[in-house]
């Protein structure tokens, strides 16, 4: 799902060709994603690394960028954070699908809504929603679903998603901000994904460096104002329809837990 421009009027940047890196935000740095995104994106972007007070594993995150402390909550902390930004890539979220209500709202609604809110003060060019599978995972698990399908959400954590996207799409056509939302699917390292393989792993699987190459592709990208990419590897049957992913940005997956470590 995009606005205008079309897939033809899109572009990809060299950033060797920009007068200086892109100064990247990234929220819930210290998480199983955020962490991996600023070890493999520090030579490429200037990060300023956004984690809570109380966050462990902050020392690991250290050295790939300016270290950051605010919360989901404090709208006013989040423009100071977003100042001067180019891009914000949102990872900072209750990621527990099993969550309650109570726990889910202050994260991930209202959390949700200040980031973009802040975004909008800040005036920064991009926003980079992370969002998940678990938008659509209520459709059957024989259907690839596309990028254009209504969200179908399984679960209460799966809504929150929803409504994050709803946000990605006002705050780009009401607010003049790009926004680009990416559905993650069963994130984990390839060695990690062979272990535990299933049906809905096998289905839903991206490896750790097939998302960090969409996510430099969606931070670099031109002339994109809204879109909904799908976040997977090259799996035989994909839960989530790459067409669009592909079409927009040039992605393509690398990884498979169905192929042979050694291929």
């Amino acid at each position: 799902m995009t606005l205008e421009p079309t897939v033809a009027q899109t572009n990809i940047i060299d950033p060797t060709d920009l007068p200086s890196k892109r100064r990247v935000l990234v929220t819930g740095a210290a998480g199983n994603i955020g962490s991996y995104f600023a070890a493999n994106s520090s030579d490429k972007y200037d990060l300023r690394l956004m984690v809570r007070e109380r966050d462990w594993g902050v020392d690991r995150i250290r050295s790939f960028g300016e270290v950051v402390h605010s919360d989901l909550g404090d709208l006013e902390r989040l423009k100071e954070v977003c100042a001067g930004m180019d891009t914000i890539v949102h990872f900072a979220a209750n990621p527990d699908p099993d969550a309650s209500w109570e726990k889910l709202l202050g994260p991930n609604i209202i959390g949700a809504h200040n980031m973009f809110a802040a975004a909008v003060a800040a005036k920064v060019r991009r926003v980079i929603y992370a969002s998940s599978v678990h938008a659509v995972a209520g459709y059957p698990e024989d259907v690839s679903v596309k990028s254009s399908d209504p969200v179908n959400p399984l679960d209460l954590y799966g809504v929150t998603k929803c409504f994050g996207e709803a946000m990605a799409r006002y705050t780009a056509t009401q607010h003049g901000v790009s926004a680009i939302v990416i559905r993650i699917g069963a994130y984990k390292s390839v060695e990690r994904g062979r272990l535990d393989q299933g049906a809905h792993l096998v289905n839903s699987f991206v490896s750790k460096n097939d998302l960090i190459q969409l996510m430099h592709r969606s931070i670099e990208i031109e002339d994109l104002p809204f879109a909904i990419l799908h976040a997977v590897s090259d799996n035989p049957f994909k839960r989530l329809d790459l067409s669009d992913t592909q079409d927009l940005t040039g992605y393509e997956p690398l990884d498979s837990v169905m192929r042979d470590a050694s291929e």
